[in-house]
Parts: structure tokens; sequence; C-alpha cells
């Protein structure tokens, strides 16, 4: 018999160590002793679900009660809920396109590193001979990175659910990943465009003007370029009134721009930069940055579900979250375009 169905699985595996359920189970039942078996390719989480014959996908999914006919297998279905959500934060995710680091930390207290150069730091001069190097400064912030829980509380009883394919509840897990993603998106906007400093160290992003107040024009792309200069603009974004904005340029209505929209849903990418709609940012403004040095992400844990609820008392209320925040690198590397007075 393959150790994955010898295996003892309990609730206490998910703070084992710090760790999730699947990294417990991978202790026990590493992945890399099934190379060259069928089971190559499954994770030790994916090897539970086929030892207890639950199947969370396709047409034939099993039903939400198959995983507490036991107690074993009631203890994998708060990492079933976590998985879901993970990837409805995956679909939506464009966070990946907008900063340059992930940080993950055990605690809430975290302090990120920052550099603040002159324009003379972003230029590697000639040293003469014998001559001091020049000096780039690299230093601790003197606040704390600002950590927001965001999160839904899943409601239902057992009783309510038994009955429901798993595939159909996947679906409503994944659009939970789905708002946290995007208030992932709306808590990067709100440190770019605010700074993650304290008043004693702000550090917004530089703002510029549109040429005319409520409209823009491409030419204020062309400034927004410049402003980000001599970091690389290779990311905007804009509220749902700004990209109409864009879509509808002149210089945006080529025959190719126009034919890779239509074809594909593909957006344009204004002078060579990556477009990213975002519904909840408020209209009048357009952020330009250099996605690989604005911002860091720092992230507290994973997913998060309260699992004695779970397996417990089979639903009912149970909190699914996740804890994270972000932290400028360089605030040179975005700009701010407002577009309104």
């Amino acid at each position: 018999m393959a150790a994955y169905e010898n295996l003892t699985i309990e609730k206490g595996m998910y703070k084992s160590g710090g760790y999730g359920l699947t990294e417990a189970l991978e202790a026990l039942d590493p992945s890399e002793n099934y190379v060259g078996t069928p089971l190559e390719g499954l994770d030790a989480f994916q090897r539970q679900l086929k030892r207890f014959d639950i199947r969370v996908s396709g047409a034939d999914s099993d039903r939400v009660e198959k995983f507490f006919e036991r107690s074993s297998s009631a203890a994998l279905f708060p990492e079933y809920i976590g998985r879901a959500v993970r990837q409805g934060m995956q679909q939506r995710n464009v966070i990946d396109d907008i900063v340059a680091a992930k940080t993950h930390i055990d605690g809430m207290d975290y302090r990120t590193i920052a550099s603040v150069p002159a324009d003379t730091d972003l230029e590697l001069r000639e040293v003469a001979e014998g001559a001091q190097i020049p000096e780039t400064s690299i230093t601790v912030q003197s606040n704390l990175v600002s950590l927001k829980k965001r999160g839904r509380m899943l409601t239902g009883s057992y009783e309510a659910l038994r009955f429901q394919r798993l595939d159909v509840f996947t679906v409503m897990l994944k659009q939970i990943g789905a708002y946290i993603a995007k208030m992932h998106l709306s808590d990067a906007i709100g440190v770019i465009l605010s700074g993650d400093g304290d008043t004693e160290n702000p550090n917004p992003a530089p703002v510029i003007n549109a040429a005319q107040a409520g409209s823009l024009q491409y030419e204020d792309l062309v400034k927004l370029w410049g402003a980000v200069s001599p970091y690389e603009l290779n990311t905007i974004i804009a509220p749902t009134d700004q990209v109409k904005q864009l879509l509808n340029m002149t210089e945006m209505k080529d025959s190719f721009a126009g034919h890779t929209f239509h074809s594909t849903g593909d957006m344009i990418t204004p002078l060579g930069a990556k477009l990213i709609h975002a519904p909840s940012m408020t209209a009048g403004s357009v952020i330009g940055l250099d996605k690989n040095y604005s911002l860091e992400m720092v992230i507290a844990g994973d997913v998060c579900t309260e699992y004695d609820k779970l397996i417990d008392r089979q639903l009912e209320r149970a909190a699914i979250s996740c804890i994270a925040g972000f932290s400028k690198l360089f605030t040179g590397a975005s700009a701010q375009l407002k577009i309104t007075a």
C-alpha cells in the first residue's frame, strides 16, 4: 500500500510548524517519491483527494458531503476552500504586473528598505584613479508597512450545501478570491498615490497635470513617460473613464491596434506600456510606473480559513482572509497624471 493511503490527517496539521496542510502532508509524503509513477504530477493534498475518491471538478464532481464521510477527509475541506480562493485570486491577479517583489513574513511587523537617490545618483559616472566611488544609500524605513486584512465571511449550513456539486461550489469560492485580488489592487494604488511613509517621510507619487483639464490627450501620456524617466514606463493604471479616453485616442486607432483589440480583446499598450484597468480607482487620474522598481508586496501568511469551524461545525460561518500590504521601493519609479483639477 502506498504511503499516502496510510496517513492520519487531523486539523492540527494546519498549524504544524507554521505551515499549511499541504506542507505538512508533503513532509510526511514527499512528492519526489512518486516520480515515474502514475501519481507523478500530483502534490500531497491531491493524492489525499485521490485516496478518498473526491472529485472537485468536472461534470462528475462529487457533492460537498463527500468530504465529511470520514474525519480524515473532513480535515481536507479547509485546504480545498483555500485552494479555490487562491485560484480566484490568481485569475484576477494583476498584482504581478505592478510589484517588483513579494515578501512573505510570519508576523505582523515589517520594515522595508528604501533608496531615495538624487538625479546624480542615477548615473554611473567615470571615477578617476584614487577618487571616491559615489555611494547609493539604502536605509530601513522608520515606519512599519501597513498591513490590511481582506476577506469574506462564508456562511451556510452543511445541510444547505451538502448536496451541492463541488465544481459549482468552487466557482463561488473563486469569486471570493477575485474580491480579495480586487482589494489588493486598490490597496496598491492607494500606496502609489498617497505613499507609505508617515508625516515625517511622505513619499506620494509625483503629480503632473494634464494639458487640458478633464481631457486625456496623447501628449499627456508623453509627459507621463517623461515624468517616470530615467525609469521605464512599462505599466499604466487607469480607471474606467480614462481607459475609455485612451481607447478613443486617434493615435490608438491605427489598423493594427484595432485589429488586435477587436479580434483578441487585448487592450492596446500606450507607449509600449501594459494598460491595467482599475474600476475601483477614482476617475480623473492615471498612474504610470516602472513595475520593476516601484512597489514591494508584503504578505503575512497565506489565505487563512477558520478550519475549526469548517471541520467541526461543518460551515455555518467561517472567515476567509488574506493579510497583505504594500511599500514603495523607489518613489521616482511612479508618477500620477491628474486629469481633473
